[in-house]
């Protein structure tokens, strides 16, 4: 048995792309997207009818060209979404422009509209998490989503142990700590390899898990951002796991027997002291300050998203002649 198969009896393993047959390929139960994994794969011959269906349908909603490009770039992550849809049987991860990540009323009006947009292609709301950067703002905004819409949201860029625990008081349904960022960072930080049992990624993420199981959390926890597979063998057991193909082809390939690291009975006898952070807003902008790997990967996560979404914007723009 691979190790890929031994992982998926205790793990849920989600595919991190934007490419159908590669999803197929490797049988996850959900997939995860965003602009730079639709950009990559929007400029693929195969997909250009959903490119071409998404420019259609903005020209015939018109308005500005700012409205415009806007429709346009929405409804090609929901058309993206929904063919992935068809293959995987669970959910599909899109993604609110991170320019939104410090504007709450933005990001629900934004999540609103794709999941209005995932409505007319007749997918129901309980197939999509809305992906949304794990800000003050961000996670204010999937509380509303959340409690008032029932809306599934998938709360991402989560690298500090504040944003972790008010996600889980917001009740959103899944976040996204990512892994191999926090460990580049103390990587070079430090000037220090870190073996999988010491990664700072792997021990964040094994905190948030065990945090949420001692004291009855439904958040779900999808390790997010791996650089190699011994990142994810020492997360086996973690509710979701998401995963690129290149190392869902590794894990395919290794036969080695794997234990489970992660379990809630072994969490249960964690001692974690009980913090709280959803309705004290300056404890957590403090808690975040005092955390400089959390505060300047937010930052750097927010930017480079925010850059993969306007080279997403300029290429429908060549299509849209604006």
């Amino acid at each position: 048995m691979s190790v890929l198969d031994q992982i998926k009896k205790f793990t849920t393993i989600v595919a991190d792309s934007g490419d159908f047959e590669t999803i197929a390929q490797y049988k996850p139960q959900d997939a995860t997207t965003n602009p730079s994994l639709i950009l990559a794969a929007s400029q693929k011959e195969q997909y250009a009818k959903l490119v071409d269906e998404a420019i259609e349908f903005a020209k015939a909603k018109g308005g500005s060209a700012q409205e415009v490009l806007d429709w346009a770039t929405d409804k090609l992550l929901v058309n993206f979404g929904t063919e992935i849809l068809k293959i995987v049987p669970g959910r599909v991860s899109t993604e609110v422009d991170a320019r939104l990540s410090f504007d709450k009323d933005a990001t629900v009006a934004k999540a609103l509209r794709l999941i209005k947009l995932y409505a007319d292609a007749n997918v129901h709301k309980d197939r999509v998490l809305i992906k949304i950067a794990s800000t003050w703002e961000g996670i204010q905004a999937a509380n509303i989503l959340e409690k008032e819409h029932k809306i599934h949201c998938n709360l991402t860029l989560l690298f500090g142990f504040p944003q972790a625990v008010a996600c889980a008081e917001a009740g959103v349904t899944l976040i996204s700590p990512f892994v191999g960022r926090i460990m580049d960072w103390y990587k070079k930080s430090t000037g220090k390899t870190y073996s999988s049992t010491e990664d700072p990624g792997v021990l964040s993420v094994s905190k948030i898990y065990n945090y949420y199981k001692q004291y009855n959390y439904n958040t779900i926890v999808m390790g997010a951002s791996f650089r190699n597979t011994g990142e994810i063998e020492e997360l086996a057991g973690c509710d979701f796991l998401t995963i690129s193909p290149a190392l869902l082809g590794e894990l395919q390939k290794d036969n080695k027997t794997l234990e489970r690291r992660l379990s809630p009975e072994s969490a249960k006898a964690q001692s974690l002291p009980k913090v709280s952070f959803f309705n004290n807003e300056k404890a957590f902008r403090w808690e975040m300050n005092e955390d400089a790997m959390a505060t300047e990967k937010l930052s750097e996560g927010i930017r480079n998203f925010a850059a993969d979404g306007i080279k997403l914007e300029n290429a429908l723009k060549k299509k849209l002649n604006l």
